[in-house]
């Protein structure tokens, strides 16, 4: 089961790559908790995510993260 969210929204654990990574997704890199505020295709499939702090992260197709998602309630 995933665990209630300040706001009365679900968060579920989840594998991103390149193809699968969205906007809201929250990232852990170097420590941080970084939010995905946009994404930009690159070619051979890969993408550069800007984060809401302004930071930039490239990846790979092949790259696989761990990243917490937003469920939307119906």
């Amino acid at each position: 089961m995933s665990p209630l969210v300040p706001g009365g929204g679900l968060a579920s654990n989840v594998e991103v790559t390149a193809t699968t990574v969205r906007r809201g997704d929250i990232i852990q890199v170097g420590g941080r908790a970084c939010r995905v505020g946009n994404l930009f295709q690159l070619p051979n499939g890969a993408k550069q995510l800007l984060f809401e702090s302004g930071e930039l992260l490239t990846i790979h197709t092949r790259t696989r993260l761990a990243a917490v998602r937003m469920l939307r309630r119906r």
